[in-house]
């Protein structure tokens, strides 16, 4: 494998920096020990069971993270913003897919692109990153062309959101940051628990959750978790099957060694988006299309997905201060989709049609090595972590594309033969990528934090097309950088400031045929993470400012190629709020306030825009009431709001898109083991628009009312 070079002043400057991380804590480590060498004091062991940096919480508050440093760190001490959704609120409210379980988080637009599920969807400060962004036990699980390893949330213990740029810890990465789903591991105490349920659009499903150990000492535990679900979404010939099995199986042979196997895999039969014509200059009579209308056709369109993963989490203490750790996994989906779809209006009464189809297999290989350091001494506590990445993704087979029949809308015929367009894709591409990367988290009297870290990233793309028996290949490098500074305060309160840098290829060549360079993005953020000491709560509010750089745009001298001379900016504020108040009462708020604007683009009219499909404000609260004695012990009564605020559907802000609120709610009766539950998302049925196309004026539903009956059991 070959790389790019980089000049002999950048690397070494790169190195210098890198080294410099990894050095930084291992220097005060010296400086701390000869002062101390005479005085070593033995510190008390702690164990709290709500500081598990990957679950189970209690309630809906989750007080560590292994996200957003990758080692056990109080997510108060973390200089970026991170918002954690328990287990807990998951199951509070529906929870069938990935945007779900965060749309009530500060900074997250969940479902911009309406009821599609192909792929997990959501921006994250105004970013339309969700196929690409989305990890797992913190190895990437990202889309790869059209296979998007969409998660099943049941197999979940949290969700986690790391917002603004991740490149240092995670390598390529977009700006707007990463979703970190954290998978349901085995238990010490034995768990017994299933589940069944009914709900809207004639859906069934079932689910169990096991655990505990398997012998008298506990040396080894397992998990197992599955699901079944048959049904259909609001839209006609619609399908949302899934079958669902996830073993897990730890082995512990001492408090200094671990080794968990995690493994899943997951069946799909699910159903692509539907964009609708809207009536429009040219065609100003079209009628309001119901939210069951399909443009598809039940013989054609689909979207299949076959896909699983194993791997491992190994870990190994040495002694108080030196550990490693080797995360590995290996991911697999095969994708069969079909899909007819409204391409413009031929005329008043009669929609065009395209006609999309993908037959491939994806793959996806991840390692994560990490040595970490700790040293306490009586004024300084260091943690120190170097590490080494290598991920392999690949894709396998075939695009096609071509004109589908049209379809008479005042009298639309379903059921017809479809011939298979003609193969426009045939490739076979690889994408391999190297990270080294440092990081030390250095509190000084237990007061003022300090956080540094860097990584140099390589990456290479080789593409095979068959159809131009052709091989196409790329090499990039890049350095990301990050640093923050805050202050723990007694009470509580830790103020922060922070700078992050984030690195993604851009696969392609300019006019002259030079490749692209990586788009790239800087953060800068200041915030405040409050964790009150007289009850069970926190509380974060953070300012941004974004900027991201090299995004393509139309080449000025030659139209029909780009250059990277386009640019946007982000500023926001975010807050966001998370209680579990005594007398049972718990509740979660938040709200978003972004600036979105493109600084920079060949577009004539875009300069100075608000990109497509960001909200300016958003804002969400849930609260959930336990009756904790008399009559009413165990009843569950919650709700929430959320509002999302007016976008526009085009770069060139001529298509608006309403603002929308939505009402949640759920109820619940828990005794002697046994829980029935009944939840409604969207409870009015308000009728909505997520987004719009301004090229062919066509708007995509958001989702309705949907109602979920479920009867579970623990034993």
């Amino acid at each position: 494998m070959s790389w790019n070079n980089v000049s002999s002043i950048g690397q070494k400057r790169r190195v210098c920096l890198l080294m410099t991380t990894s050095i930084a804590g291992l220097l005060l480590t010296s400086a701390a020990l000869s002062q101390e060498a005479a005085n070593i004091e033995l510190n008390t062991i702690v164990i709290d069971g709500d500081t598990s940096p990957t679950g189970p919480d209690k309630g809906y508050i989750a007080k560590n993270t292994m996200t957003g440093a990758k080692t056990d760190t109080p997510i108060r001490e973390i200089p970026q913003s991170i918002s954690v959704v328990t287990r807990e609120q998951m199951d509070d409210r529906i929870s069938e897919q990935i945007e779900d379980t965060i749309a009530y988080t500060s900074g997250v637009t969940a479902s911009p692109w309406g009821v599609d599920d192909r792929f997990d969807q959501f921006l994250i400060r105004g970013f339309d990153i969700g196929p690409y962004a989305v990890y797992r036990d913190g190895l990437p699980q990202k889309a790869i062309d059209f296979s998007g390893f969409k998660a099943e949330p049941y197999g979940l213990e949290r969700v986690e959101v790391l917002k603004g740029p991740a490149s240092v810890l995670y390598g390529s990465n977009e700006v707007g940051g990463i979703v970190n789903l954290v998978t349901k591991r085995p238990t010490q105490d034995p768990l017994y628990s299933a589940y069944a349920g009914y709900g809207s659009f004639n859906t069934y499903e079932a689910g169990i959750d096991l655990g505990g150990p398997l012998d008298k000492e506990g040396v080894w535990t397992y998990r197992l978790t599955g699901l079944f679900r048959d049904g259909q979404t609001q839209t006609d010939f619609s399908r949302n099957n899934r079958v669902f099995i996830a073993p897990a199986i730890t082995w512990s042979p001492s408090a200094d060694t671990s080794l968990t196997i995690l493994a899943n895999y997951q069946w799909d039969e699910l159903t692509p988006n539907t964009f609708l014509p809207i009536a429009s200059p040219a065609f100003p009579n079209i009628p309001k299309f119901s939210r069951s209308f399909t443009t598809s056709d039940p013989n054609f369109d689909r979207f299949d997905a076959d896909h699983g993963s194993i791997g491992y989490e190994f870990e190994h203490s040495f002694n108080e201060e030196w550990k490693i750790w080797q995360n590995v996994r290996y991911s697999q989906q095969g994708t069969d989709y079909r899909h007819l779809y409204f391409s413009s209006m031929i005329d008043a009464d009669t929609m065009d049609r395209a006609a999309f189809t993908v037959d491939e297999t994806a793959t996806l290989f991840s390692v994560d090595n990490g040595v970490q350091y700790d040293y306490e001494g009586k004024r300084i506590k260091n943690t120190l972590l170097m590490g080494l990445s290598y991920d392999r993704q690949t894709v396998d087979g075939q695009n096609g594309f071509g004109t589908g029949p049209s379809l008479d809308i005042d009298d639309p015929v379903f059921g017809i033969d479809v011939p298979s367009p003609s193969i426009i894709v045939d490739r076979r591409q690889t994408v391999d990528q190297v990270g080294l990367y440092a990081q030390t988290q250095t509190k000084f009297d237990d007061h003022w934090l300090l956080t540094l870290g860097g990584r140099q990233s390589w990456v290479e793309d080789k593409t095979f097309d068959r159809i131009g028996n052709s091989t196409s290949e790329q090499s990039d490098s890049a350095f990301s950088g990050r640093v923050g500074l805050g202050y723990l305060f007694d009470n509580g309160l830790t103020p922060y400031i922070s700078y992050s840098e984030s690195f993604t290829p851009t696969i392609g060549q300019g006019f002259g045929g030079q490749t692209f360079s990586p788009s790239e993005g800087q953060q800068y953020e200041a915030g405040v993470k409050y964790e009150p000491d007289f009850f069970p709560a926190t509380i974060t509010g953070s300012v941004f400012e974004i900027t991201k750089s090299n995004v393509l745009t139309p080449d000025p001298n030659n139209p029909n190629f780009q250059v990277q001379t386009g640019e946007v900016r982000h500023r926001g504020l975010e807050l966001e709020t998370t209680v579990n108040l005594y007398h049972g009462v718990s509740l979660t708020g938040s709200y978003t306030y972004l600036d979105a604007e493109i600084t920079s683009s060949n577009v004539a009219g875009e300069v100075g825009n608000r990109p497509a499909i960001v909200p300016e404000h958003q804002a969400a609260l849930w609260a959930k009431y336990t009756f904790e004695t008399g009559a009413l012990e165990g009843l569950n009564v919650g709700s929430g709001v959320r509002y999302v605020g007016g976008s526009f559907g085009d770069n060139l802000n001529e298509i608006e898109v309403a603002d929308y609120t939505l009402v949640d709610a759920a109820i619940s009766y828990e005794k002697n083991g046994w829980k029935g539950s009944l939840k409604a998302s969207n409870v009015f049925d308000k009728e909505y628009y997520s987004t719009c196309n301004s090229s062919n004026s066509s708007c995509i539903y958001g989702e309705g009312r949907t109602i979920k009956a479920t009867l579970s059991a623990k034993f």
